[in-house]
């Protein structure tokens, strides 16, 4: 039956596939032929990536008509690098922290403090910036920024995992900014604390509602803007940008002219209004002394006591928009430039800024004054509407550059389609190209984060979640450096892996340094997110940086995998299995990979045919259905194909060069060649039936989860099992002589027979089922020869208990019980039998193996095969084949699997018909049987 499982396919063009004659292939035109071979010679050499970057604005992801046929051309590239990098990266570095937070951050942190707070926070986002700048000038870069850039870096997983998390970070951002921007408007409109009454201008009534209404009415306005178009928001980007400079040059300057202040400050602490007396001194060396060191008190806005970590932490919200150039990737003309030259440019301008507003305020502002005032600028300012105007500028363009950028992040994930059906209406665009339902569904998220009602409050889990997406950019290019791809090679070369490791190092100590709690529930939430990712998300084609790096790995240790230092102690069946039809195989593939015991499976298949005589490989088109199979069968095999005009000369090729270094077979399984007619597997598996991919758990309808191959077209690709009228590829001769070709290569070799009546895994006899009585039978003497009771412990024989004891330790047949039966003459005078039993037993004592032995009397057989004429040579005939036969069903009726020793194949070719039927004489009707010819030494009673 298992013949099945050896024979091969042969390749037929033009007639009839019954008939099952290998057909040559004639050309009624060789330059016709020729042609097509061209015309396939010209076929793209990748199917995305290269066209993709020069396409216009073509999104090599799938389901990019989601966005609506027209986006690509309806949304041009329009941005340079001023406009679409430096301007919305320095806009948001500055926004609201700038202007009311920096006087925070002197007063409770001190000017060395805050500059090691500043210098910490800017050499972390400079390492994260090199790993922005190569990763982008790797290739072409679409719209999604971050994300984009790492999904396709590190694949689906990480990338959407990720992505969401940068997501929410600028969703939380954007909060940040409204509420800061509410504050503002609040210190110059709201209504005084101490007189509970509008007074003047100061007419907005303040509480946390309040607070809630206005921040909700601000965001509304920023929801317009971003309706409209993000080139709306470019186009007023740069006068705000003018606004920002104009307002931060008053600061700078106002020193020079304004003199020396008090102020009296009032604030609601524990429901009583607390008055404080602040000093503006103007540059005063004193007063710079006395701001050097940190001065670490309440915060008046939360009433919670600040530390180091809770100043860097908002301190550090300031350094959260390097990535918003990266963020407009689909606007920009040529990201590839524009990324890296704009952010380093913009971080670079930021950096002297800070550093200049640090120095000023340290020698000018008393500590109470910076501690008890987040507008101190506005009140130092020689004209405050400056500082008014460009809080409100800075605060109102970071916010909506965070509702862009959140938006067209959460549009890349909905057109990747990794979360499904709850973010696919977030793909949808307008006519221009603007995703308004991605800006709605961030407007909504945003508008949640609102209820915190204090921009101190979430500044923290900004942080966390900028910190964790840095951290995750630093690996990407941390893994595609150290998986050494020939295509990793970016235009911007000033890294290296050790700025990729540091800044990946240093953003994760950060994380919890800033706030522990926040860290571990961000951590968690990504590791939830990669495992529902993992599970759900469909293969896609950006390819997995996971794969070259495991290339990486296991380059590097096959070569450590030296041959010549294998010892018999950690021995392992490696075994190739030869298979022709899966359909009539699949039992058997399954069994030899609970056999393998963590070695190598491999599942070879001969395709009978001659390149010479083929306008192309057949071979090559083959590999993603087997592999398919392997995936449906779900054991852990490699597939090994070739095409030969032989069944053995093929079988020759694949015992030679499969396998690499240390790793290749040395064990070859094939299936029995008899007379039987193999039942089709796949129409009793239901795993094989229409509408077992639906629940699967995948994507329906996407044809990248099974790489191209849906199960119709993986029953279709297999041909029927042989029947009546199949005529035999494979010939006696040629079968026993792929058996002899094995064994003078080196090779132990099984033949398998009646494994389909093996039941499925998980079902009948099994560990599984708790039946303790399954019996797992070993014969190991030759039992077609005169000596069959001679020996019991030859290489071949322990060969066939290592065997039998690696299939007891596999799951299924752990509760199986070994039995040993040993052939003896209990009837002739030498008692020589009862020595050579016992020190059998001592043999299994010493090689630990757990088995029954039972004596079985073969008096009768043997003398069947000697026959009367004791000077004859024993000839083994049909009567004493039967009697070998009876004899094995008398004792191993109830096994679950049996082991027989085989003897080797004759020498003479024309015996190798005789040889076949005195093996299918002896097996008949037994059941699941394995006939092994084991070569290698394979126990060892040493430590």
């Amino acid at each position: 039956m298992e013949f099945q499982a050896l024979t091969a396919q042969t390749t037929q063009t033009g007639g009839d596939a019954a008939t099952g004659q290998t057909s040559r292939i004639s050309f009624k035109s060789p330059l016709l032929e020729d042609c097509k071979a061209m015309a396939c010679e010209r076929s793209p050499l990748l199917a995305h990536g290269v066209f993709s970057m020069v396409a216009d604005n073509a999104d090599s992801r799938r389901g990019s008509s989601a966005a609506g046929d027209g986006s690509s051309k309806a949304n041009p590239r329009t941005l340079n690098t001023f406009f679409g990098v430096i301007v919305p990266t320095i806009l948001s570095m500055f926004s609201i922290i700038i202007f009311l937070r920096t006087g925070f951050v002197i007063g409770h942190a001190g000017l060395l403090y805050g500059l090691l707070m500043l210098g910490v926070a800017y050499f972390i986002i400079s390492l994260t910036i090199l790993s922005i700048c190569a990763i982008s000038t790797n290739g072409a870069v679409q719209g999604g920024g971050a994300y984009f850039m790492i999904s396709r870096s590190l694949g689906p997983e990480f990338g959407g995992s990720i992505g969401l998390m940068f997501f929410l970070a600028k969703v939380c951002a954007c909060g940040v900014y409204v509420l800061g921007l509410v504050e503002a408007i609040l210190n110059i409109f709201g209504q005084d604390a101490a007189m509970g009454m509008a007074q003047g201008i100061r007419v907005l009534p303040q509480g946390y509602w309040f607070s809630v209404l206005y921040s909700s009415v601000l965001l509304l306005l920023c929801l317009v803007v971003c309706l409209v178009g993000a080139h709306i928001y470019a186009k007023a980007s740069f006068i705000t940008l003018i606004v920002v400079t104009v307002a931060v040059l008053s600061i700078l300057i106002s020193p020079l002219i304004v003199g020396p202040r008090h102020f009296n400050l009032t604030h609601m602490l524990d429901h009583n209004h607390t008055i404080i007396h602040g000093v503006y001194t103007g540059f005063n060396s004193s007063t710079l002394n006395n701001n050097l060191g940190p001065g670490y008190s309440l915060d008046y806005s939360t009433n919670k006591m600040m530390s180091f970590s809770a100043v860097f932490a908002v301190l550090f919200t300031s350094c959260t928009g390097i990535m918003a150039g990266a963020n407009m990737s689909g606007e920009l003309k040529n990201p590839s430039v524009a990324i890296p030259k704009g952010t380093i440019i913009a971080v670079l301008y930021t950096f002297i800024v800070y550093v200049l507003l640090f120095l000023l305020l340290s020698s000018t502002c008393d500590r109470l004054f910076l501690i008890n005032d987040y507008a101190v600028f506005q009140r130092i300012n020689i004209w405050p509407p400056f500082v008014i105007v460009g809080v409100y500028c800075a605060s109102l363009s970071a916010a909506m550059c965070s509702l862009i950028g959140a938006s067209r992040i959460l549009h890349a994930l909905a057109v990747d389609q990794l979360f499904g059906l709850p973010l696919a209406p977030a793909a949808i665009t307008s006519s221009s190209g603007n995703p308004w339902v991605a800006v709605l569904y961030t407007w909504a998220l945003v508008q949640c984060t609102l209820f915190a009602g204090q921009l101190n409050v979430i500044a923290g889990l900004v942080t966390v979640f900028y910190l964790l997406a840095y951290a995750a950019v630093d690996m990407a290019c941390l893994a595609l450096e150290w998986a050494s791809a020939p295509n990793f090679r970016p235009t911007f070369q000033l890294f290296s892996w050790h700025t990729c490791l540091l800044g990946m190092l240093s953003c994760l100590v950060m994380m919890f340094v800033i706030n522990a709690v926040y860290s571990s529930a961000s951590i968690v939430m990504l590791l939830l997110l990669l495992l529902f990712l993992h599970y759900r998300s469909p293969t896609s084609s950006w390819g997995y940086i996971s794969q070259a790096l495991i290339f990486h790995q296991v380059r590097k240790y096959l070569l450590m995998l030296d041959s010549r230092k294998d010892h018999v102690k950690f021995w392992r069946p490696q075994v190739l299995l030869m298979v022709s039809n899966p359909r009539s195989s699949c039992q058997l593939i399954s069994f030899v990979n609970q056999l393998k015991k963590g070695g190598l499976f491999i599942l070879g298949h001969v395709q009978l045919g001659d390149l010479d005589m083929l306008p192309t490989d057949p071979v090559q088109q083959q590999y993603n259905f087997w592999l398919s199979l392997v995936d449906k069968l779900d054991v852990k095999a490699f597939v090994d194909l070739t095409l030969s005009p032989s069944v053995r000369q093929g079988t020759q090729h694949l015992l030679r060069i499969t396998g690499l270094g240390g790793m290749k077979p040395n064990t070859l399984v094939l299936g029995f060649y008899d007379n039987c007619y193999p039942e089709d597997y796949f129409l009793q598996d239901p795993a094989f039936c229409e509408g077992a991919d639906k629940g699967s758990g995948s994507s329906a309808g996407s044809e990248g989860d099974h790489f191209g191959v849906d199960l119709p077209s993986l029953q279709a690709h297999f041909p029927p099992v042989r029947h009546t009228e199949s005529p035999r590829f494979l010939q006696p001769d040629e079968y026993v002589g792929i058996i002899s070709d094995a064994i003078k290569m080196g090779k132990n070799v099984c033949l398998a027979r009646y494994f389909f009546e093996l039941p499925p895994e998980g079902k009948g006899t099994s560990a599984k089922s708790g039946d303790s009585s399954d019996m797992i039978d070993v014969w190991p003497s030759n039992l077609l020869s005169a000596d069959g009771s001679g020996s019991f412990a030859d290489v071949c024989s322990l060969f066939l208990l290592q065997m039998a004891c690696i299939l007891n330790m596999a799951t299924r047949w752990r509760r199986a019980r070994v039995r040993i039966f040993l052939c003896v003459e209990a009837e002739s005078g030498d008692q020589g039998w009862l020595a050579k039993e016992e020190r059998f037993r001592e043999l299994l004592g010493k090689l630990r193996i757990r088995a029954t032995i039972k004596i079985v009397a073969w008096d009768r057989v043997v003398r069947l095969l000697r026959g009367t004429d004791s000077t004859a040579a024993p000839v083994a005939s049909e009567e004493f084949l039967s009697a070998v036969n009876s004899l094995i069903k008398e004792h191993s009726t109830s096994a679950a699997v049996r082991f027989l020793y085989l003897p080797c194949p004759p020498a003479n070719s024309g015996q190798s018909q005789q040889y076949l039927a005195q093996l299918d004489a002896v097996t008949q009707g037994l059941g699941p049987t394995l006939l092994i010819h084991g070569l290698t030494p394979v126990t060892c009673t040493e430590l």
